[in-house]
């Protein structure tokens, strides 16, 4: 027998008031915090004026397709809760969409290790003290630190996540990113040289070049997480023409600010300063304009600790997000019934814990790394860490992309309110190219990076594809293992809900997705 599709709920006729506890603006700040990084400029900055192309090319190409697509499948009737998980798994099954929201979910254990380095080179910075990014056993304890911290405090709830982000989002974001600008035209304006060498044939970048496309990877992780925010769709006042909205001004908005911050660092830092400090060149990038150049030293302490606000921001929305959909998997008894319960405040303080104890391991493996590779420079745990996010991210992406196709070609009657102009075929090109580019960014993420010498090329190559591997097996292990805590047990009559799923619709109220239908002893 197939396996069971998670079955589309009604749409309730009014929601709870409690339940629209979002404004536009305050989940366009949640998506932003979790698309809009700082920390990646430096990145974008090493492939020089190519850059402009690379962040244009990725935007249409691979950012347009997946928020436009979310923005469809999430306007589903029935399909507005549980994100990624509802969306691929009403189209390609519960298997399939347990594995998507599981990608969508432990890349993130990784990339908080990616946003902490930031946060402590920046604060290295501030104190002076630089063992915080340049000394392993100190890197691990002070991710660590952050990340416990901050899980704690996003036990209160979507409304504190909301007001989090729109304080880093503003504060940290949008401020330093329109002063660094200011700073830009007034540092030409008042003689300062260029880093960079302006040649119009570099605008294009040289596809010939291995190196080329593994830059390209990067660019494509600073547009991830746009459809993350989905889990919070319902918590919206009008979800039907605020999120498609706001996905649509996101795209634009993370466009300019990325090709402006990275043009900032590449004209600002030659090469060789860029290359020993991946993690913190966007703070170099102030120091090289408003320090050495006007003087203004105290502007660039005070950025520094804007910038490590707005990661920290973005930190906090990536907690609630993703976990805060797993609990649709406990509803339908694919992990177990423990993680389904939740605090007044509406969030899986079990869910939320183990995040943070596996970003904790996802740490020492990555400080390790460093480690093994010298020690001096954080550079080869950072770009390991963006490496492996960007792998485990884009196979959730690969089955996101596959279910929008189901969508549209076998399911195209199902009401929804949002639905992407120029019909099936239109639909088709769109989702086509995200597609490509989501298999191709996946395949070039790992070619060895030209940025590491041979002995840390090796620890890179090495952890990436073993973390790779075991990441893409654990959620089918899980899968495999559901029947122990009674999920879909074999034998189980068609029809109402089996003892473990009434116990789990008891812990949290809403009504069950499918467990009506059970899946045979071969499935």
């Amino acid at each position: 027998m197939s396996e069971p599709r998670i079955s589309p709920r009604r749409p309730r006729a009014a929601r709870p008031a409690a339940a629209q506890s979002l404004t536009f603006f305050g989940f366009f700040a949640i998506t932003a915090s979790m698309v809009m990084t700082v920390y990646e400029y430096s990145t974008f900055a090493s492939s020089g004026l190519s850059l402009v192309f690379f962040l244009v090319a990725g935007g249409v190409l691979w950012f347009l397709p997946v928020a436009l697509c979310a923005a469809e499948m999430a306007t589903v009737r029935g399909w507005e809760s549980g994100g990624i998980f509802a969306w691929v798994g009403n189209t390609l099954g519960r298997r399939w969409g347990f594995a998507a929201l599981f990608y969508q979910w432990f890349q993130i254990t990784v990339g908080f290790v990616t946003m902490c380095f930031f946060v402590l080179a920046a604060l290295a910075f501030v104190v002076g003290w630089d063992a915080l990014y340049r000394n392993p056993l100190v890197m691990f304890a002070g991710v660590a630190v952050i990340v416990w911290v901050l899980t704690l405090t996003q036990l209160g709830g979507t409304r504190l996540t909301a007001r989090i982000s729109k304080i880093g989002f503003l504060l940290g974001i949008v401020l330093p990113v329109l002063v660094l600008a200011a700073g830009l035209v007034a540092y030409f304006a008042t003689g300062g040289t260029s880093a960079l060498a302006f040649d119009a044939a570099k605008l294009v970048p040289d596809f010939g070049n291995v190196d080329t496309l593994v830059i390209f990877a990067s660019f494509i992780l600073a547009y991830m997480g746009v459809e993350a925010s989905a889990s919070h769709v319902n918590e919206l006042e009008n979800p039907h023409r605020d999120y498609p909205l706001a996905m649509i001004v996101l795209c634009v908005m993370a466009i300019a600010f990325d090709a402006l911050g990275g043009m900032a660092v590449a004209t600002t830092l030659p090469a060789s300063t860029l290359d020993g400090n991946m993690s913190f060149g966007v703070i170099e990038a102030f120091r090289a304009i408003f320090e050495t150049h006007f003087g203004m030293g105290w502007l660039v302490y005070a950025m520094a600790v804007l910038l490590a606000l707005g990661v920290l921001a973005e930190i906090s929305a990536w907690i609630v997000g993703p976990s805060r959909a797993l609990l649709e998997t406990a509803k339908e008894g694919i992990i177990p019934p423990s993680f389904a319960k939740v605090n007044k405040h509406g969030v899986s303080v079990k869910t939320v814990l183990i995040q943070a104890g596996i970003v904790t391991f996802w740490d020492a493996v990555l400080c390790g790394s460093m480690a093994l590779s010298g020690g001096s420079s954080s550079s080869v745990a950072y770009l390991t860490a963006i490496g492996l996010t960007v792998v485990i991210y884009l196979v959730g992406y690969v089955l996101f992309f596959l279910g929008y196709f189901d969508l549209v070609l076998r399911k195209r009657s199902l009401p929804r309110s949002f639905q992407l102009p120029g019909g099936v075929p239109g639909k088709v090109v769109v989702a086509g190219a995200g597609l490509l580019m989501t298999v191709a960014t996946l395949v070039i993420s790992f070619f060895p990076s030209s940025e590491l010498s041979a002995q840390e090329n090796l620890v890179y190559e090495v952890t990436l594809a073993a973390s790779f591997a075991a990441s893409v097996a654990v959620p089918f292990v899980i899968y495999g293992l559901r029947r122990r805590w009674g999920g879909d047990a074999p034998g189980a009559p068609a029809g109402p809900p089996h003892q473990a799923a009434r116990r789990v619709a008891r812990t949290f109220p809403t009504p069950l997705k499918s467990i009506a239908r059970k899946e045979s002893t071969h499935a």
